[in-house]
């Protein structure tokens, strides 16, 4: 018999599940971003012509670079920051410091990223 739980999609979007749930939503949101990268790259290769360069000019637009680059380097530092917790089961009880040290990693190299595809974008 499986679990049965009523929540609501209100309730569920209303939970202030803090770090923790925030990082489990961005991380799912990563995923599904390169998901859609992938799959882009798949259609470009098996359709040509005016599709094929359309889904190029989607994905060579510097606000889609942006979007992709966040859910790669998201998924990647998350999934590291859980893939170190599952190896040092010791370190759980620290999980809140851990998402802080993702968050100090993460955001720095985003930003300074973020800057450098804009002005290139931009021509700079």
């Amino acid at each position: 018999m499986g679990l049965s739980r009523n929540v609501s999609l209100w309730t569920g979007l209303r939970y202030k599940g803090q770090g923790p749930y925030l990082t489990f939503v961005l991380h799912r949101i990563g995923g599904l971003g390169m998901g859609i990268f992938v799959t882009m790259h798949i259609l470009v290769s098996f359709f040509g012509g005016s599709i094929g360069t359309f889904l190029n000019d989607v994905y060579k637009h510097w606000a889609f670079q942006i979007f992709i680059f966040f859910c790669a380097l998201f998924h990647a530092i998350n999934g590291l920051r859980i893939t170190l917790l599952d190896l040092f089961p010791r370190l759980i009880e620290h999980h809140r410091e851990a998402i802080w040290i993702e968050w100090a990693i993460f955001l720095p190299t985003f930003g300074i990223s973020a800057l450098v595809i804009v002005m290139t974008a931009l021509g700079g």
